[in-house]
């Protein structure tokens, strides 16, 4: 017998005050923060020049922020995502405390209101407020995020051939 596996989330099963604990973790890699860092072509050498960064208030490289907001963003995922059309806004983005090489990033979401999308008849629109932390607890990013998600039957992926 196939069981179908996680399949996410639609509009019809967020409701305003929810708290999600995502269930992944993710330890950075100094890999992982050079290549984003490179790919993205962020050439402020915090990020990759320990010699540097050495002399720098923080005293060692800094976690490229984009990669921290953007790890926290896929850890959301499988909570929050899975059935998006489009994120529509991103707002309030804090780093209160930096990442560095070998933390560990855990996330949660709250959602933060969900209403009808007034062009759209098949999607809703969802608000969540999404805060990063590191191992020690310490907050490291926050975001609030306005998705459009599929309302439940009207989502393209639902019908593909697997």
């Amino acid at each position: 017998m196939v069981k179908e596996g996680w399949t996410g989330r639609y509009y019809e099963d967020f409701e305003t005050g929810d708290l999600y604990r995502h269930r992944l973790g993710r330890t950075v890699t100094e890999t992982d923060n050079t290549l984003f860092t490179m790919l993205t072509l962020n050439t402020n050498p915090i990020h990759f020049d320990e010699h540097l960064a050495a002399k720098m208030p923080f005293g060692k490289i800094l976690v490229n922020s984009c990669f921290t907001l953007s790890l926290a963003v896929g850890l959301s995922v499988s909570d929050l995502s899975e059935h998006v059309m489009a994120n529509l806004q991103w707002n309030d983005v804090k780093l209160p405390s930096p990442v560095f090489v070998g933390d560990t990033i855990y996330a949660s979401s709250e959602i933060l209101g969900k209403r009808e999308s007034t062009s759209r008849k098949d999607v809703g629109i969802v608000t969540a407020r999404t805060t990063g932390t590191n191992q020690r607890g310490e907050t490291v990013i926050s975001y609030e995020r306005t998705f459009m998600v599929y309302k439940r039957g009207h989502d393209p992926r639902d019908t593909l051939e697997r």
